[in-house]
């Protein structure tokens, strides 16, 4: 592509390109091993001039589930949110460092950050369908991305995927708010599914949810790994160690002085390692409930 030519909006997956110029105009990406989707580097993230998380470098490896574990207020969400650039949309938020996705610089000034949340997804801690049906709102982002043809199958397929399909193949017209809590949750897995993403990001997925459902939606991660790469924030040890392949422990590095909080990156292990024989005295007193 010349100088001139201006970057395409829409980049074929897998490779997401950082910039429309030459090489020597791009930012160079951050080596990648072959079974990282992710690798950051150094990664900090500001409101204003406060720094809420520091120094983050950790890789997430492919087709795995990773768990991001820690006491309140240690940053957990707001790190799963760099990787789809949802802080882009808090006006003083600002990321440091650097997030490489399948090689690409994801902060290069080129990358277009709704190109980046189709293809790394987002489920909530609270589901939020939209009030529309059923068939609605799972065609919604294939719609916005104007497909026009083949939405039956895209439909079906998803909430197969989302193991919802026969539970709601016979009134996919109603109303996704009649939907029971954990329906409405899987609901919005299909959903993020639909528009055929990478990676899925789940904050907190199944703290509003019974037992019952939240046992349903551990299941179907471990189903759906093999097609996405997840990452996920916790607050329960047991569904971390249950769900997760690969674990990231983080804590809070309190200010006394002005009572000010940082979240730092204390270790990163295969989750048996780090709940059986951690590194870090921390990990250790965090995990057997000595704090936290």
């Amino acid at each position: 592509m010349s100088m001139t030519e201006e970057a395409p909006r829409v980049i074929e997956r897998p490779t997401l390109a950082a910039a429309g110029g030459d090489s020597a105009s791009a930012a160079s990406p951050a080596p990648q091993s072959a079974q990282a989707v992710f690798e950051s580097r150094d990664v900090n993230v500001y409101y204003g001039s406060f720094r809420a998380v520091r120094d983050v470098t950790f890789d997430v490896p492919r087709n795995q589930i990773m768990a991001l574990i820690g006491p309140s207020g240690c940053g957990k969400s707001t790190v799963l949110r760099c990787y789809n650039r949802m802080n882009d949309l808090i006006k003083e938020a600002r990321v440091t460092g650097t997030i490489s996705y399948r090689g690409a610089d994801l902060y290069h000034e080129r990358v277009d950050p709704v190109e980046v949340r189709r293809r790394i997804g987002m489920v909530f801690q609270k589901p939020n369908p939209f009030p529309k049906s059923i068939y609605d709102n799972v065609a919604y982002g294939p719609r916005v991305a104007g497909q026009k043809k083949g939405l039956d199958d895209v439909v079906e397929n998803s909430l197969r995927k989302a193991a919802l399909w026969e539970e709601v193949n016979d009134r996919l017209k109603d109303s996704a708010l009649g939907l029971s809590g954990g329906q409405q949750q899987r609901l919005c897995i299909a959903r993020a599914i639909a528009v055929d993403p990478d990676v899925l990001l789940m904050d907190e997925p199944c703290s509003a949810l019974d037992p019952i459902a939240t046992a349903r939606i551990e299941d179907l991660m471990q189903e759906i790994k093999q097609d996405y790469t997840i990452m996920i924030v916790t607050h329960n040890m047991q569904q971390a160690a249950r769900v997760s392949d690969t674990t990231a422990f983080f804590t809070a590095d309190v200010r006394s002085e002005n009572d000010t909080r940082t979240g730092i990156l204390v270790e990163v292990d295969t989750t048996q390692k780090l709940f059986s024989n951690p590194s870090d005295e921390r990990t250790e007193n965090y995990v057997t409930g000595r704090f936290g």
